[in-house]
């Protein structure tokens, strides 16, 4: 049984984006509770840590000091005049108190995840309040402030390790692209609803990185109703390959929920079950993984797709009933599934033949494109 490691803090309940804003931070209660109902909390083998706020050395490897200093001017929640310059302010990412603490408990996390699989005391490690993977090096984007992924492979990278970037969030992963897109030593793969349909607006097959890193950066855009049906076999198609030909010694993987069926932000079709097999085969296929959270804006398919995300890095059956002693969250939260797993997804056949046709599409873009860099 493999060494697993458990980041959470209670302290996430100190932040809030504002009342109207679809990035919800109870979502992290709601899954730690559910997970701590099915007993997945006190596992055999596993431990849970406490992030600490990261040092803002550790945040400047990759971020600007001009952006540090406007996130610490905004702490107070009231954003300088000069805040809009660094993507601060009214709508994605508003300005609230404590901001910049969050964004350093952000990187805290990720950066303790990094540490443990570096010093060899885990094998799999989840910290599913990280994965804001839109953060720029001088700007705030797409509800992310930090970008705890790229601090993340940077400090394994640092070690010493080679690191593959597997991204099944249903928006592209554009902040962990751009930080890796010369390089030919962090390999960056997303799944994502295409970028003509979704923000950031990018994602492209030809997107596929520059200079020594051409052929180091792949995308696979979906279709909009893309289920999980269509989905798996496409990343049976793409990512094994890449994985195998690339021999990382770790895998950083992007665990968004957000291209469930029901999430009000996107327009993919995927379920819990699709969401957790895709869980499953990256697990198989990293020699060590440091998974992170991501988008997921339905609050029941958050706390769903994160606990059988850790049941399956563990090993673990879970029963379909949601636990009795969970009755009082799934009530508060408003769920509307009382399982673990969702009924089959109903499509039109001419919908889903379509969308296959389009997918099948890009994974063939994606191989005459990017497998020759990689001997494939």
């Amino acid at each position: 049984m493999p060494k697993t490691a458990l980041i959470h803090s209670e302290d996430w309940r100190r932040f809030d984006y504002g009342s109207e804003h679809p990035l919800r931070m109870e979502r992290l209660g709601l899954t730690w509770r559910l997970m701590e109902a099915y007993g997945l909390v006190t596992l055999a083998g596993s431990a849970v840590h406490r992030p600490e706020p990261a040092p803002e050395a550790a945040i400047a490897r990759y971020h600007r000091p001009e952006y540090i200093e406007m996130l610490k001017a905004c702490n107070d929640g009231i954003h300088p005049r000069a805040a809009a310059m660094f993507g601060l302010g009214p709508g994605d990412n508003p300005v609230f108190q404590g901001v910049w603490d969050c964004a350093r408990l952000v990187a805290g996390g990720s950066l303790l995840a990094a540490d443990l699989i570096a010093k060899g005391e885990v094998d799999r490690v989840f910290h599913f309040a990280g994965g804001l993977h839109h953060a720029a090096d001088q700007r705030a984007c797409g509800f992310c402030y930090v970008n705890d992924a790229v601090l993340a492979i940077m400090r394994l990278r640092e070690r010493g390790l080679r690191v593959a970037y597997v991204d099944i969030d249903a928006h592209h992963g554009d902040g962990v692209q751009a930080a890796f897109y010369r390089d030919p030593n962090v390999l960056t793969i997303s799944t994502h609803e295409r970028g003509e349909r979704l923000f950031p607006g990018t994602g492209f097959v030809r997107e596929a990185g520059e200079g020594a890193g051409v052929g180091f950066s792949v995308n696979l855009p979906l279709e909009a109703y893309t289920d999980s049906s269509v989905y798996l076999p496409a990343f049976e198609e793409v990512v094994p390959p890449l994985l195998d030909a690339f021999k990382a010694d770790v895998v950083v993987a992007q665990l968004g929920v957000d291209a469930h069926r029901t999430d009000p932000l996107t327009h993919l079709q995927l379920d819990i079950q699709g969401f957790a097999t895709a869980v499953r085969r990256i697990t198989e296929l990293s020699p060590q993984l440091l998974a992170l959270g991501g988008g997921g804006y339905d609050l029941q398919n958050v706390a769903r797709g994160w606990t059988a995300a850790w049941a399956v890095i563990n090993g673990v059956e879970l029963p379909n009933e949601l636990p009795a002693s969970y009755a009082a969250d799934a009530r508060a939260a408003g769920f509307r599934a009382t399982t673990l797993w969702d009924a089959p997804n109903v499509l039109p056949d001419e919908t889903r033949a379509a969308v296959r046709d389009y997918v099948e599409h890009q994974v063939s873009s994606v191989r005459e494109t990017v497998f020759p860099h990689h001997g494939i």
